[in-house]
This record gives C-alpha cells, structure tokens and sequence, in this order.
C-alpha cells in the first residue's frame, strides 16, 4: 500500500551488479551509504520544512544540517521540490498504513473503524508533529507537480477509508442512499480529522491534548455512523 521511495528502489534493484551477479562488499558498503546519506537528507529537510517553513529553508541549510556539500545534496534530490515531493510519498504511505493496521487489527467492523480514527491523532499525528506539518501546512501551494502528488496521496486515503466504510456497511446490513454516499461520507471524515489535528496542533498549540481531542473527534463520527446504521439497516 502506497508508493516506495526512490532510495527503496535502488536498494531493490542494486543486489545485483550489471551481470546478474552478486554485489561486492565494498559496493554494498557504498549502498549502505547511499541509503543513509539519502535518508538523512530527508529527516534534515522535514525537520528545516517544519520548523522554518519550506520557502524560508534553502538547499544549504538542508546541506549543513545532512553534513554535506550543496553538490553532494544534488546527487539525491534535484531541488527543493523533488526533496518535498518525497516527503508527502512517504508521509502519505505512514498514514495510510497507520489507519489499514489499525483496521485489519479488529476486523472489517465499526470498532475497527474507530480505532483507525484514534491511530491517526494517537500514533500519527502525537508521535509524528513535523510530518504532520508538512502534510497539512507546507505542501500545500507549492506548484502543480507537488499538488499532483499531494491529490494522488488525497486519493489512495480517501480510497483506503472508503473501502473501510463500505465493508464494514456490509457487515452491518447497511446500503449507502446514493453510489456517491460511502464517499461523501468518507470525504467529510478526512476532512475533520485534518481540521481538527490542524487546529490544535498548529492554531492552539495543544498538542499535548491531542488524545482526548482526538477521541472525540472520532466519537463524535463514529456515533453518527452508528446512529445511520440503527436507523437505516437493511433498506
């Protein structure tokens, strides 16, 4: 689930040297390398995107902080953006895989559901507040191609959440009133959770709070789909 980063690639398709066989010690040292220096340029960035904000952190701020050249930082990444753009893949594929564990763990069922909801402010968002910063503050208008990737991360949570929605439905007995219903519904529940970790995180500065917070967010929704499923199973 979600897209793997360009380093995880490399590192799956640099096993083998260009005959097929076996990398050498020396070269699996200097892909060990790589993977490192590529990782922590991604940490530098998210930390200086966070905390300064992406138009006021340059490239050689990113490079101090990685401890390397400007150059050497051009060998990974082939601007700010590609550095952006890597960090809302792989951001995008921690929530993603953050609520689906949290689901499968109880099954396609409501209480499932509502323990994907407490993840998100519990696991994502308390243990994870610089990606949540770029996430819901410093991706967004930054040019077309980080939207692109911004609205394909959108699509697969959305998607995630609405094929959660609809198994558990089914489970219940419940059909949706329209074909649009499980997505409108789904829509509007991303759409809190990202205005309430936003608001509290960021606005109120109350992160510490972010649990109980969160809990009534996700009660306050799940109360609601479980009043629709008592009120309208099986029509």
């Amino acid at each position: 689930m979600g897209s793997s980063s360009k380093m995880n690639s490399k590192k799956d398709n640099g096993q083998k040297n260009a005959n097929g066989g076996d990398l050498s010690r020396s070269a699996l040292r200097r892909q060990r390398e790589r993977e490192y220096r590529f990782q922590s340029i991604l940490k530098s960035a998210e930390t200086l995107f966070a905390k300064e904000g992406y138009h006021k952190t340059s490239m050689e701020k990113i490079a101090d902080m990685s401890e390397m050249s400007v150059g050497a930082l051009y060998f990974y990444f082939k601007n700010k953006e590609d550095l952006l753009i890597q960090l809302i893949d792989e951001i995008g594929y921690m929530v993603r895989s953050t609520l689906g564990s949290a689901f499968k763990r109880y099954g396609s069922t409501l209480e499932g559901f509502k323990q994907a909801g407490y993840a998100f402010f519990e696991e994502f968002c308390m243990n994870h507040p610089e990606k949540v910063a770029i996430l819901l503050r410093e991706s967004v208008g930054n040019g077309p191609e980080v939207e692109k990737h911004r609205k394909d991360m959108s699509d697969k949570v959305t998607h995630d959440v609405k094929a959660a929605l609809i198994r558990v439905s089914e489970n219940q007995g419940f059909r949706f009133k329209t074909r649009f219903s499980a997505e409108v519904i789904t829509v509007s529940i991303l759409g809190i959770y990202e205005r309430v970790a936003y608001h509290y995180m960021f606005w109120e500065d109350m992160s510490e709070d972010l649990k109980p917070i969160g809990r009534d967010a996700v009660d306050f929704i799940v109360g609601g789909i479980e009043n629709l499923f008592t009120e309208n199973a099986c029509i």
